[in-house]
């Protein structure tokens, strides 16, 4: 046996653990409960093990990391999608046998993981497609299990709905989550976002040019930031009525601190040296700050950006409870949960999930194309 044949079988102690969980299942037939409303066919129950066992047997394989991963991951992947199609009308009938394929089928998905963590590429464009096929395979199986734990087991639908369920409400639904996407987001999220991070950014120049203000704003924004959003939400309601203005304010009041207390010790991140060097060319104020202090500055104030993308996003939502038009992602929130229609409300979690990742994807790229230069964009 070749020294490659061995430590690929030393180290997938996924593909054994996958092998061992699969063979523990066809000594547990069958994959349902005697009482199944119907059973799974010959051949799809001989489908959802060879797939299985061939993974795990393919992962022992010396061949190239990315040929073996696309393997695990189709066998895997297939053998699952047939082993959760069979839930259908057996909701709570799973027995011990259909668990440990659903775990030997995730230890693989680990195992596929594992191997495309270790590719290493010379081009930029395939080491992004790795950095985005990792999470997304991850969170893939995060949902699968979701929907395999809650369908098998029939957790009540009240309590937890299967991921399915949630997106056929999303696809029935597109045209209401717009209209809360559009009034929650478009209008209260980014008039506040945008608001709040300018003003915060404005004083926190004037702070750092006027030692008093410094001196007298800074404990107050501590103070400020400590504010409960559940005692100011209905506050601004009553100041600004019930429309996006009220939640924009909201917004504004929570997104100005954390820019402020991050631009002021951003401005204070520039050297010693360079100051003095600055000095010595007789620059002023207008020119230091320019020329040195905001870029030196700027990784503080993105933290602050990124901070407030979610921030802004949760305060909207949460003011909305309080106050707001028949439309809006907090109105639909507490409007559905009071009718027990939990699928309309995980949808508009998994929308606002989604909008506020992407929110932060946004200007997390802007980060990186701003400043580049500093070590943790350019791997220094």
């Amino acid at each position: 046996m070749s020294a490659l044949m061995r430590t690929s079988l030393l180290t997938s102690w996924q593909g054994w653990l996958s092998l061992a969980l699969s063979l523990a299942a066809l000594a547990t037939l069958p994959l349902l409960d005697p009482d199944a409303v119907a059973r799974f066919a010959p051949m799809a129950l001989f489908a959802i093990f060879a797939l299985s066992i061939a993974g795990a047997v393919v992962s022992f394989l010396p061949l190239p990391p990315l040929f073996l991963a696309a393997a695990i991951f189709v066998f895997c992947h297939l053998s699952t999608s047939i082993l959760i199609s069979g839930l259908s009308g057996n909701e709570g009938k799973a027995a011990t046998a259909f668990f440990l394929m659903i775990a030997a089928n995730w230890l693989l998905a680990w195992r596929c993981v594992s191997l495309l963590s270790e590719i290493r590429t010379r081009s930029r464009f395939a080491d992004g497609l790795l950095g985005l096929a990792i999470p997304a395979i991850f969170g893939a199986w995060l949902l699968i299990l979701w929907e395999a734990l809650t369908r098998g087991f029939g957790v009540p639908f009240i309590l937890l709905p299967p991921p399915s369920s949630i997106g056929l409400r999303i696809a029935a639904s597109l045209s209401i989550l717009w209209a809360d996407v559009q009034q929650t987001i478009f209008k209260a999220v980014l008039a506040g976002y945008i608001l709040g991070c300018s003003a915060g950014f404005v004083v926190a120049i004037l702070a750092d040019r006027f030692a008093f203000l410094r001196a007298g704003l800074m404990p107050i924004g501590n103070l400020m930031s400590a504010l409960p959003i559940i005692g100011v939400a209905p506050v601004m309601v009553m100041w600004f009525g019930f429309d996006w203005q009220s939640k924009a304010a909201v917004v504004t009041i929570m997104t100005f601190f954390p820019m402020l207390v991050n631009t002021v010790a951003g401005l204070s991140a520039s050297g010693t040296m360079e100051r003095d060097l600055m000095r010595s060319y007789a620059s002023d104020y207008r020119q230091t700050l320019m020329k040195l202090r905001l870029p030196a500055a700027m990784p503080f104030i993105f933290n602050a950006l990124k901070i407030n993308s979610t921030l802004a996003l949760i305060g909207a939502i949460v003011a909305e409870f309080f106050g707001t038009p028949i439309v809006g992602m907090g109105f639909r929130i507490s409007t559905e949960i009071g009718r027990m229609n939990v699928d309309m409300v995980w949808a508009e979690i998994a929308v606002a999930a989604l909008a506020g990742s992407l929110f932060y994807g946004v200007v997390a790229l802007a980060e990186r194309a701003t400043t580049f230069w500093h070590p943790s964009n350019r791997g220094g």
